[in-house]
């Protein structure tokens, strides 16, 4: 050890003597007091007579502590000798740890949620009212292989035994249809496959009382069978430019021996071209059959009616999408073949629509012109009017163009609308007339008393105006109405027979509450044209006897309510034609006067 902390060694020990010191004494003075104190105390205890004394204090006692010589938190060193600090280098060697902590994941809160409704796979309906009508609704569907493949059958049937007023022919109609159906849903395809069996019963009791005598009344046989079966087949691939195709089998029959074969193959091709699209629609459509009795402009039953019509089509289109607008350009070329009379044509069609977002959703201006070459049927005129007469003329319509433009959108987020301007040309427009009184004619069934339809081709350029507007009262109660005005010119400058010039409808659907619902469509249809003839011998159908006739208007009003007792079972009721109006739908076939219908509902797993 130097010199110098030898100093510093002991010049600290004094110091530590001296506090030792001051310490000893404090603990004298205080143990001195302490007796002191405690001799008073017990001389107390022993002489209640307190006397005085008199105590004299030389020195009170006043302990000091010497100042001392304070180490420095950091001393300099003066030695001769200086030991110099070795670097000192640090690395770190990692070495990884298998962890299993895994971090909680944060949970939203719970919100609670409507349970979703029950499905069931299978639906059954029926329903009873006056003028006997009957209604049967069924249907299942199963699928298999974890929903990959699927099953669906439909039953359905709605008729009527009633008698209608001032009709002395039976009034009675049948209407039953069979579907059933299969797909199959792979992961680049989907596929499937379905058949049909439609039967309807239809009367020819087109004529008024007293108009003809009981005798005769009594031998006419107004009804009629018409029969349909089809098989349809689709098939939807993915990642592949033949993207979808469809085929049509149809035979379609009646029951005084006519017949209608349809066959129609549908395919799509998509292929892509730098950020368009080109779709590439091919069809080919071939309707061919025969009617066993004339037409009924005929006063001689001699030879039936065959026909037969093949088309090839290919529609090219290109679609254009840039931000709010989308265009489709395109266009439809068709040859179409009459084969009975061995005559071909070749026709080219626009087909160009287009639509731009002006503001969002609220305002969307649309429009487009597009043409076709349409293929008319047995099948596809009775739908429109089961009434016609086994005796038609058919032939395809050249729809040259219809030109549309229009605005949609919503005016609140509740509130949408659409309104429309068109203007179409159209030859060959199938139109349906009464067919004459012909009572020249002795035919298997009785559609020659002026109670029945022909069809009669005309040239026809139409102006449209459609408005529709659509509200979402609440999310249980739904309104719209609708009205479409239209402007005809005729080439044979005849009426448009039985087309209105104004129609309109209102619909509403209401959800009174989770037990309760109700619904009401109402339409009115505007005036209509038709012809009153009588056919004559020798005479062409321009000049037989001959009167125009208007229809009136009509205004239907239909209504629903129902009453759910759980998600299974249900009851309904069904109003129809409320007003009790025997209006006219065709000329002399009145409707059914007020209707009500009620019946039950049951869903189930089967």
């Amino acid at each position: 050890m130097s010199h110098r902390a030898q100093s510093r060694c002991l010049a600290y020990q004094s110091d530590k003597k001296v506090l030792d010191y001051a310490r000893t004494d404090r603990r004298i003075w205080m143990l001195l007091s302490f007796l002191s104190l405690w001799v008073g105390v017990s001389a107390q205890e022993t002489d209640n007579d307190i006397g005085t004394e008199t105590v004299t204090v030389v020195k009170p006692y006043s302990p000091t502590v010497s100042d001392a010589f304070k180490i420095r938190s950091s001393p300099s060193f003066g030695d001769s000798i200086v030991l110099q600090k070795k670097p000192v280098a640090y690395s770190i060697f990692s070495v990884p740890v298998a962890s299993t902590f895994t971090p909680a994941k944060a949970k939203a809160s719970k919100v609670e949620k409507t349970p979703p409704p029950t499905l069931y796979n299978s639906y059954a309906s029926i329903g009873l009212g006056n003028y006997n009508n009957a209604l049967v609704d069924f249907y299942t569907s199963r699928d298999f292989n974890r929903g990959e493949d699927l099953l669906d059958f439909g039953l359905s049937h709605h008729s009527s035994r009633g008698d209608i007023e001032n009709t002395p022919l039976d009034t009675d109609f049948y209407n039953t249809k069979l579907d059933v159906s299969y797909a199959k849903k792979e992961r680049d395809l989907d596929w499937g496959a379905s058949i049909g069996l439609h039967h309807q019963f239809y009367n020819w009791y087109g004529i008024e009382n007293d108009e003809f005598d009981e005798a005769t009344v009594a031998a006419i046989d107004e009804g009629q069978n018409y029969f349909n079966a089809q098989a349809k087949a689709h098939l939807n691939l993915e990642d592949s430019f033949f993207k979808s195709g469809h085929i049509l089998l149809r035979r379609f029959w009646d029951g005084v021996e006519s017949g209608e074969n349809r066959v129609m193959v549908q395919p799509t091709i998509e292929l892509p071209i730098t950020e368009e699209l080109v779709t590439i629609k091919a069809k080919l459509d071939y309707v061919g059959g025969s009617f066993a009795n004339a037409d009924l402009n005929n006063t001689v039953n001699t030879t039936g009616i065959d026909y037969g019509h093949f088309q090839v089509g290919l529609n090219p289109s290109l679609l254009v999408l840039r931000d709010d607008l989308t265009l489709n350009l395109g266009a439809n070329f068709v040859y179409g073949n009459d084969l009975e009379n061995s005559n071909g044509s070749f026709y080219i069609y626009p087909s160009v629509t287009a639509s731009y977002r002006l503001v969002d959703e609220m305002v969307i201006a649309y429009g487009g012109i597009k043409g076709e070459l349409h293929q008319n049927s047995y099948h596809g005129l009775v739908d429109e009017n089961p009434y016609v007469s086994p005796t038609l003329a058919i032939q395809p319509t050249d729809r040259q163009y219809e030109g549309y433009v229009g605005l949609k959108g919503q005016l609140f987020s509740n509130v949408g609308y659409n309104i429309k301007g068109s203007y179409t040309a159209e030859n060959r427009k199938p139109l349906f007339l009464l067919n004459p009184e012909n009572l020249f004619r002795n035919d298997e069934k009785g559609y020659y008393y002026g109670n029945s339809f022909q069809v009669f081709y005309d040239d026809v350029k139409t102006l449209g105006i459609f408005g529709e507007l659509n509200i979402d009262v609440n999310r249980n109660f739904t309104l719209g109405i609708n009205a479409e005005v239209y402007d005809y010119d005729t080439e044979t400058d005849n009426p448009a027979w039985n087309l209105p010039s104004l129609k309109g409808s209102l619909f509403m659907d209401y959800q009174i509450t989770d037990q309760w619902f109700m619904g009401a469509n109402l339409f009115y249809v505007g005036e209509r044209d038709d012809l009153v003839a009588t056919a004559v011998p020798n005479a062409a159908p321009s000049e037989f006897p001959s009167a125009i006739i208007t229809l009136d208007g009509f205004f239907d009003a239909n209504a629903h309510v129902g009453y759910r007792f759980n998600e299974q079972l249900s009851i309904f009721a069904k109003a129809s034609n409320i007003a009790n109006n025997n209006y006219q739908r065709w000329a002399n076939f009145r409707v059914q006067g007020f209707q009500v219908l009620a019946g039950a509902s049951y869903k189930f797993d089967f």
